[in-house]
């Protein structure tokens, strides 16, 4: 059974394992992919926002960080990143999380979430976006530098959580928090 909780300090190793294999693809994610250990944690884990990990069989499997898009007056808007270890992909795990993360950026208090950099070449994530009501709002030319690919667009992706009162409850009731 999948447990979704917030990170713990003890959670860093775990945290790290996963960061480390997904961002040094250079597939996904536009940190660089020789980030040191140090700067990743404190980017993930720091205090702008909430970081949360996918548990299964004691075994840390995914995580991910929820935060404000940008601060002050535009804090009511969520962003949020997630992680799946890549030797479990493609379980469910990733949709879990995000599904985890609306229900807690609502509980938070943010009205809408947006991602700034969705790689267009990453079809999975979106794919599972679009299934989950975000709407690609802007495109943006050769945004990402993929490792393999190339330049390639990215999207910024949007949708708003108002009106989303039972958002996912029945998809979300056997999580834990």
């Amino acid at each position: 059974m999948l447990t979704i909780r917030p990170a713990h300090h003890y959670d860093a190793d775990a945290i790290w394992r996963i960061f480390q294999a997904v961002v040094s693809t250079g597939d996904t994610y536009a940190y660089d992919p020789d980030i040191s250990r140090d700067e990743a944690l404190s980017t993930w884990m720091g205090s702008k926002g909430f970081t949360y990990v996918a548990e299964e069989d004691e075994r840390i499997v995914g995580t991910y960080l929820l935060k404000a898009n940008q601060p002050g007056l535009g804090a009511h808007v969520a962003n949020a990143g997630f992680m799946v270890d890549p030797e479990i992909q493609a379980r469910g795990i990733g949709r879990a999380m995000a599904e985890h993360c609306l229900v807690e950026a609502r509980r938070l208090g943010f009205r809408a979430m947006q991602f700034n950099l969705v790689v267009s070449t990453n079809k999975h994530a979106v794919t599972l976006w679009q299934k989950l009501g975000f709407q690609i709002i802007g495109r943006l030319p050769d945004a990402f530098h993929h490792r393999q690919l190339g330049y390639v667009d990215a999207y910024i992706m949007y949708r708003s959580l108002l009106g989303d009162k039972d958002i996912l409850a029945s998809e979300t009731a056997s999580i834990s928090n």
